[in-house]
């Protein structure tokens, strides 16, 4: 699906061109770690620890990036509570929202189907093992 480039850099907007701004959206979306936060925020409003106690396996330097960059790109709202200790909430936008639908199926399709591609992997490496 193309339309129009609001950036001016080429006339339609391609994911399959190279200079297509919309590949660095493409690959900030693709990252597992970015699917994730946004999974996790469809639930409503967290914390950093919050977050990170639910994505199980990010580093906090990790998570931090990620969440700066879905900042960075309107997908997710960083608001800052004056308190002592300060208050930080993440939360997505209405962008945010409406690419958490695609990101949902995807996380719900790998659940479905990781037994199979397990299987196959195995299979294929069994087969690449005994050719040797």
């Amino acid at each position: 699906m193309t339309t129009v480039c609001l950036t001016g850099q080429h006339a339609d907007h391609d994911v399959y061109a190279a200079q297509c701004p919309c590949r660095a959206m493409l690959d900030l979306l693709a990252n597992k770690w970015s699917a994730l936060a946004i999974g996790a925020l469809e639930e409503g409003p967290r914390r950093f620890g919050e977050l990170q106690r639910h994505l199980q396996g990010v580093s906090p330097k990790v998570l931090t990036q990620t969440l700066r960059r879905l900042e960075e790109f309107g997908l997710v709202d960083r608001t800052v509570y004056p308190a002592v200790p300060l208050h930080v909430e993440y939360s997505l936008t209405e962008l945010g929202h409406s690419a958490a639908v695609p990101l949902r199926m995807l996380r719900s399709w790998v659940e479905d189907n990781i037994d199979g591609a397990a299987r196959a992997a195995a299979s294929c490496a069994g087969e690449t093992a005994s050719n040797r």
